[in-house]
């Protein structure tokens, strides 16, 4: 009779620590999507992918829809869980990263805020099949890097990374969460490129164009702000 009781004890103590398990999975989970998600924004992003893709097929560009969203994935993921270290080994501080990103960012949205409008492909001389291989090779920078995943994106992440709650240690419940949430996000960005073409046709030429300054606006402002994050950080450990 012991024995049973002793065996049933273990069982409930079991059940009882599988709820909190998973109440923690999905805690990390929402933890990562809600940080990363309003700054990747994949969906405001949208115009930009088409205006930087323009004359691409469909094909081509589902590809680099995947293409994206996977170095997108293994940015997020590497920035989480050995973000801190990469930092340290170099001797860099988060606000320079802050600062140098910032720089990269203003620059891409200014080149597409000063775009001309009639910079249209010319699909008659065959240049469409040609550029495939140069999107491809524009995958990881400037599509995925500054444009999708950028500086304050992976900012965000090193810090969700670092800044775990007080002793807690790297469990299951922990990278799982983690892992989820980052997958979470890599599948928006592909969902969201992947049918840019289709969102571009909906809106129009002229809508477009006007969703295209605008973004490429919002992109320099929030450039400035992620140099104004880093430069602030510095010029406070000046002062102090």
């Amino acid at each position: 009779m012991g024995r049973r009781i002793a065996g049933t004890g273990r069982a409930v103590v079991l059940s009882e620590g599988m709820p909190d398990a998973l109440g923690d999975l999905a805690k990390y989970t929402l933890l990562v999507v809600g940080a990363l998600f309003p700054i990747v924004n994949p969906i405001g992003n949208t115009p930009i992918f088409l205006s930087l893709t323009r004359g691409l097929s469909g094909r081509g560009r589902t590809v680099l829809a995947r293409m994206i969203a996977l170095n997108g994935l293994i940015l997020i993921l590497t920035s989480i869980f050995i973000g801190t270290h990469i930092l340290t080994f170099f001797g860099i501080s988060l606000p320079v990263v802050q600062v140098g990103g910032g720089l990269v960012v203003i620059s891409t949205g200014w080149a597409l805020l000063r775009q001309p409008d009639d910079d249209q492909p010319d699909e008659k001389d065959g240049r469409q099949e040609c550029k495939e291989a140069d999107y491809s090779r524009q995958a990881f920078y400037p599509l995925t890097l500054p444009l999708t995943v950028g500086p304050g994106s992976i900012s965000v992440a090193i810090t969700v990374g670092a800044n775990r709650p007080e002793g807690s240690e790297w469990r299951w419940p922990l990278i799982a969460g983690m892992l989820l949430g980052s997958v979470l996000i890599s599948a928006s960005i592909y969902l969201s490129y992947r049918f840019a073409e289709r969102i571009g046709r909906t809106l129009g030429d002229s809508a477009m164009n006007v969703v295209i300054r605008l973004s490429s606006f919002i992109l320099v402002c929030i450039g400035v702000q992620i140099l104004w994050n880093g430069a602030s950080a510095l010029l406070r450990t000046l002062v102090r």
